[in-house]
């Protein structure tokens, strides 16, 4: 591993940079990434390419009738399981074709000896783009992970801007609107939901915080400070495709499901549904009209919970 502490100008001087001035190089890298994130996520109408997760809730079971008396409840259908896929998350990985290294390319330093000499890709790697990464694939969800994703159950999250643009929901949690059923409708429509808690995918929003240009050496072999949208341009095509590509253990992904590899992002996505035997009710229409249904009840229930998870591998 070889971490170097870049040189800057302090007055007409060269001097090495602190932690804290490199670390805020790193901060300004995330910024650039979040400008243009090389592995994105969407929201579709359906056949996202993310794993689909599943809403469940009961439904009635269908009415028994009879001619004579009300049809006993060993006899009447139970409540049944609806189930609703969501597959609304898909992932795009863009393809970038970075500049290469001409040997100068990057900000010089100090070798043991006392040389000036400019960063390998590798050192460039370990001082800035890996530890970059490292913060994006986090669990938190400050500006330091900026350009990528989390779950919430609010349309609306400070520092973050919810992806499809329409306060579409990637999952809505359902259950049996158990106050919709009642005896004198039977037969009752077998699903009445309602919805108990919608969740959306959020993009977090970065922050162009401040830093110090380092040195590089020009065309001419001579030392100069980076004209400012030139290193810019520089670290987002590189932290983009290390990103997307790095091959090296700091390529992002993302996954969703009750388990996966990775961090988890924001809140976790609960199906719930009653846990009720069945209801049974009947209803006298007339002396040769004899109904009886079950509906759903019991208490609410989580039956699996989801997470967006984001994964460096």
């Amino acid at each position: 591993m070889a971490v170097r502490a870049p040189l800057k100008n302090n007055s007409g001087n060269l001097q090495e940079m602190s932690t804290t001035e490199v670390n805020e190089i790193v901060d300004q890298i995330v910024y650039q990434y979040s400008l243009n994130p090389s592995v994105s996520l969407s929201v579709v109408g359906s056949s996202g390419s993310l794993a689909a997760i599943t809403d469940t809730r009961l439904q009635a079971g269908a009415q028994s009738t009879s001619a004579s008396s009300f049809p006993n409840e060993a006899t009447t259908a139970e409540p049944s399981v609806v189930t609703v896929t969501y597959d609304k998350i898909s992932e795009t990985r863009a393809t970038i074709t970075p500049t290469t290294d001409t040997g100068i390319t990057w900000p010089v330093y100090y070798t043991s000896g006392g040389n000036v000499q400019a960063m390998s890709l590798t050192d460039v790697k370990d001082t800035f783009l890996h530890p970059a990464i490292d913060l994006l694939a986090t669990g938190s969800l400050t500006t330091q992970q900026a350009g990528t994703y989390h779950i919430n159950a609010n349309t609306s999250v400070t520092g973050s801007t919810e992806v499809s643009g329409s306060n579409t929901a990637v999952f809505v949690d359902t259950r049996a609107n158990t106050s919709a059923y009642t005896s004198g409708s039977i037969p009752e429509t077998l699903d009445q939901p309602q919805n108990i808690t919608s969740y959306y995918l959020h993009k977090i929003t970065g922050s162009d915080t401040s830093y110090t240009l380092p040195m590089s050496i020009d065309g001419s072999n001579n030392l100069q400070e980076y004209p400012e949208a030139t290193f810019e341009s520089l670290i987002q095509e590189w932290i983009r495709y290390t990103a997307v590509s790095s091959g090296d253990g700091y390529s992002l992904s993302y996954n969703i499901g009750t388990s996966g590899s990775g961090n988890t992002r924001g809140s976790g996505i609960a199906d719930t549904r009653l846990n009720g035997s069945g209801d049974y009710q009947t209803r006298y229409v007339n002396t040769d009209d004899y109904r009886a249904q079950e509906f759903p009840n019991g208490t609410a229930t989580t039956i699996a919970t989801y997470f967006l998870r984001i994964n460096k591998a």
